[in-house]
Order: C-alpha cells, then structure tokens, then sequence
C-alpha cells in the first residue's frame, strides 16, 4: 500500500466499518482501485530503443532454447532407440 492511498483511504475506511456490507463492499473496491492506479503511475515504460533491444534479447533467448531442447530431444530419442531396438532408423 502506497503512503498517498493509505491516508486518502484511512478516513474512509473507519467510517465504512460502521455501515453496512455493500457500502464497505464499494468502498474496499474504490481503495483497491485507487492503490493500483497509485502504482501504475509509478511504472517506468521502455524507450523505443530499449523495447526493441528488449525483444531482440527474448526471441534470441527463446530460439537458443528451442534449438537446445531440440538437439536433446533428437539425441536422447536416438540413444534410446538404439538401445531398444539395436537401430537408430
């Protein structure tokens, strides 16, 4: 919970205690909305450059993996062919 919201909210929230269940419903609901509003102004969005430097390193990641998983799953289905049958075809 951010400063600014929990004091904004402090007030209300006692008051909400007291009344009946839709009201402190309605008024949990606005405190969430408001905390979560609170903290996506304090989000930092990449540049340009940054997100395409970003997504270069992920699909290069992402295609290192494939290729290794690949030569994994390729050898180990050979070896273990060979093993039980005495061929690799």
């Amino acid at each position: 919970m951010t400063e600014t919201s929990a004091k904004r909210g402090s007030g209300r929230a006692d008051k909400a205690r007291g009344g009946n269940p839709v009201s402190r419903f309605f008024s949990a609901v606005s405190l969430f909305v408001r905390q979560i509003l609170d903290e996506l102004r304090k989000v930092v969005r990449p540049t340009g450059p940054e997100l395409v430097r970003y997504t270069t390193v992920v699909v290069v990641f992402v295609v290192v993996m494939m290729a290794l998983v690949s030569v994994l799953d390729f050898g180990l289905t050979k070896l273990i062919s060979w093993a039980f049958t005495g061929s690799t075809t």
